[in-house]
């Protein structure tokens, strides 16, 4: 492998995943059932953080979630890191507001 964090490669590994246990016949690649995995994992992700586990239990859980997400853009065929691109270009164009001390960026709409 020419460069293990390159997109492409981490997609086909996802994706010899899925293969080698037939995600796309057996129920691995229905949507409601990764949202399902997503949710499960950002309360591990939770825990992690509200426990004060190492930070080596959050990492692994945050792979755990980019697994996951890499799985469902091959589930529902699409492009994630053209997604992300895209999304980046928008996310830079937006102003940034402190909200209860915290800062936020996103589309603000004044009433």
């Amino acid at each position: 492998m020419s460069d293990p964090d390159s997109y492409t490669n981490m997609l086909a590994a996802v994706q010899s995943f899925h293969d080698k246990h037939d995600f796309r016949n057996t129920g691995g690649e229905e949507l409601t059932y990764r949202i399902s995995l997503m949710a499960e994992e950002l309360g591990e992700i939770s825990a992690c953080v509200t426990k004060g586990k190492h930070p080596a239990k959050l990492a692994e859980e945050c792979a755990d979630l980019f697994i996951l997400l890499i799985g469902t853009a091959i589930a529902a065929d699409f492009d994630l890191s053209d997604e992300f691109w895209k999304k980046m270009k928008k996310l830079d164009s937006r102003e940034s507001r402190m909200i209860e001390g915290r800062i936020r960026v996103s589309e603000f709409r004044d009433n």
